[in-house]
């Protein structure tokens, strides 16, 4: 979904989130693709901070997938088999679930590790969030859909010296 921006509405969404949004953030980064850097730039105005990207919160890699239609692909068996089995499917030539919880896994702790940090905000996208979700909640690849995530919800981690704890998933801002 490259290219892809926000509408109106995701706009409205993402002011709403800044306003509601504590503790207020040392630092905001920021997935390399359209959507987030303007969700990132949103938040970012509010609190008068720079946004930083990251190319480790940048969305899954589909690979040839990319820009295929839901109805397209669900005639893909491999599509269905992606569907069912995360921890060990792969797009065609795109990146595993695995690498992707890597990455976004690796970057967190880079993060925690990191005491200047503080409070960071990072806007990514469903499958990296699902990703280091699970990984927090010691869940595997393939339960991803037992964690809903919508867009400009807010899930959040607290880290601590043992690591990181997660506070909240998928939660909304009221209109």
């Amino acid at each position: 979904m490259n290219g892809v921006t926000l509408d109106d509405v995701g706009c409205a969404e993402m002011a709403r989130c800044a306003a509601n949004l504590r503790p207020r953030p040392n630092l905001i980064q920021s997935s390399p693709q359209r959507r987030c850097m303007q969700s990132a730039c949103i938040l970012a105005a509010h609190f008068g901070l720079p946004v930083e990207i990251v190319p480790a919160l940048d969305e899954l890699d589909y690979g040839e997938w990319t820009g295929r239609s839901f109805e397209e692909l669900g005639r893909d068996p491999q599509w269905s088999r992606w569907n069912r089995e995360r921890g060990s499917a792969r797009p065609p030539d795109g990146e595993s679930m695995r690498s992707l919880q890597n990455r976004i896994v690796n970057h967190l702790e880079q993060l925690r590790n990191d005491r200047s940090a503080g409070t960071a905000i990072a806007v990514s996208h469903a499958e990296p969030i699902r990703a280091a979700l699970l990984h927090y909640a010691r869940m595997r690849l393939d339960d991803f859909l037992a964690i809903e995530i919508d867009p400009s919800s807010i899930s959040t981690l607290s880290a601590g010296r043992g690591g990181y704890r997660i506070t909240g998933v998928n939660q909304r801002v009221p209109a």
